[in-house]
């Protein structure tokens, strides 16, 4: 009945070999977002976003911070951003921080804020912030071990 093999869960598992929750281009969200796969957003979000991925799509716009093992901008963001890899593609409008293990910027993107590289910028689950916290840059494991 239970076993220890290595048979594929079909129901996705921890969701992030599922497909992404797209938010399109004519929705407007009002507050935080948490999800273990992808997120793919094409309309706007005023609020935080909590995932394994995020993807701004060209038409995004949000407003609030973005974590996440992998961040890819195409829109536009206004806040902090921190993950484990940014990219910021030519289309993308970022104002604010980015803290970051691996940064890439394609030319034309347009950048205000400060690059920070931190050490092990990954965020593991239970270390996520709460949301609504304040100061919940502090839960990145950057460098604790030396």
């Amino acid at each position: 009945m239970f076993s220890k093999g290595s048979k594929p869960n079909r129901s996705g598992g921890s969701g992030r070999s599922s497909a992404p929750s797209i938010i399109a281009s004519d929705l407007h969200i009002v507050g935080d977002l948490k999800c273990d796969g992808e997120i793919q957003v094409d309309g706007s979000v005023d609020g935080d976003i909590v995932s394994h991925k995020i993807l701004v799509g060209e038409s995004a716009t949000i407003k609030g911070e973005l974590v996440a093992d992998v961040i890819r901008v195409h829109g536009t963001v206004h806040g902090q951003i921190r993950a484990r890899e940014v990219t910021l593609a030519r289309t993308a409008r970022m104002v604010g921080d980015i803290q970051h293990e691996e940064l890439a910027i394609e030319q034309g993107a347009y950048l205000e804020g400060h690059c920070r590289h931190v050490e092990s910028a990954r965020v593991k689950a239970d270390e996520r912030p709460a949301l609504s916290a304040p100061g919940a840059d502090a839960s990145l494991t950057a460098g604790e071990d030396g």
